[in-house]
């Protein structure tokens, strides 16, 4: 299997030393080869997931716009896995920017990043500069400015996988049209399930089959509040996808966010969505107010499912109620 995922969450991890070595570097020069050898890894991973090395499939399908993973039949034949799920979203994690302040106090750093732009130009793509004030401040995505706007036309579609509290793991689309696979005599089907699974597998959670969960969600926020810093006001998508209304990527965020916290708050009939059709929860003086983090959340209605004390990641809308003023 060549993974959408996995490969994404490779390259955001080498962003983040990246970003690490550049904050230690400021204090120790040493740290300046380290952080040169993460970008390198960066852009070849980012380089990887978009084009394969030329063996004429890539995770990226220039058809649909989307990222799949790709299975690899002992056969030797090999295709797309053609499911919108959040396996195609990941790739939006792996971005970061550098800063020209930064990057002007670390020469050697500076002297090894040009000369890796200047001599692996078929590389290129995932390093897009602009010139500022201070300088050239730099991005370092896998989805590029070209490829930007299909995956979000995707992801900011509430047919597909926005929802009216957050983005969806899976694209609603599956309702419809769910996902077949034959694969050595057996059938393999990939239904939206928005809520509890069908199946005990994976402890009965539906995973990436449709809930809302707040550490992707969490992560795809700040993604578009990275792109938004380097592209600014200019670039602005459709949202929702179909509208006609052209926003900016920090507007699109600051959206999002608040769909995440209209989990847990009252609407104007006085009802949590986290609650679902809890009568008790909903509306008893002694229950209503006693809001639980659930592990993750209904794709269509925000009712909450799984574990309802996992504070360690759905906590994390105390931060986006912060930052969205609500």
């Amino acid at each position: 299997m060549e993974q959408s995922d996995g490969t994404s969450w490779m390259g955001m991890y080498c962003l983040n030393m990246l970003a690490i070595a550049l904050e230690l570097a400021r204090e120790n020069s040493a740290y300046q080869g380290v952080a040169s050898k993460f970008l390198e890894h960066f852009v070849y991973i980012a380089h990887a997931i978009n084009n394969l090395g030329g063996e004429g499939i890539s995770i990226w399908d220039e058809h649909d716009g989307f990222y799949y993973d790709v299975l690899h039949l002992p056969s030797g034949r090999h295709f797309p896995l053609r499911v919108r799920s959040m396996v195609g979203l990941i790739p939006l994690f792996a971005v970061e920017t550098l800063e020209p302040d930064i990057v002007n106090q670390l020469p050697e750093f500076k002297r090894r990043m040009q000369w890796f732009i200047d001599n692996k130009s078929e590389l290129s793509e995932h390093i897009c500069e602009v010139e500022t004030p201070a300088g050239t401040r730099t991005l370092l995505s896998i989805v590029n400015a070209e490829r930007l706007p299909k995956v979000l036309h995707y992801m900011l579609a509430e047919s597909e996988f926005l929802s009216a509290y957050g983005i969806r793991a899976l694209s609603r689309v599956h309702h419809y049209h769910p996902f077949l696979l034959e694969a050595n005599g057996m059938t393999h089907r990939v239904d939206y399930e928005p809520a509890e699974s069908s199946t005990g597998l994976f402890g009965g959670n539906s995973n990436w089959r449709g809930p809302i969960w707040f550490p992707v969600n969490f992560l795809l926020i700040e993604s578009l509040q990275k792109f938004h810093y380097f592209f600014g006001d200019k670039f602005r998508v459709d949202f929702p996808t179909g509208s006609g209304q052209q926003k900016t990527l920090w507007d699109v965020s600051a959206d999002i966010s608040r769909r995440l916290s209209h989990i847990f708050l009252r609407d104007s009939t006085g009802r949590r969505a986290v609650f679902g059709d809890n009568e008790k929860f909903q509306k008893d003086g002694h229950w209503r107010d006693y809001v639980p983090f659930h592990e993750y959340f209904h794709g269509d209605t925000g009712r909450g499912v799984g574990a309802s004390h996992q504070t360690g990641w759905t906590g994390l809308v105390a931060k986006l109620i912060e930052q969205s003023g609500e």
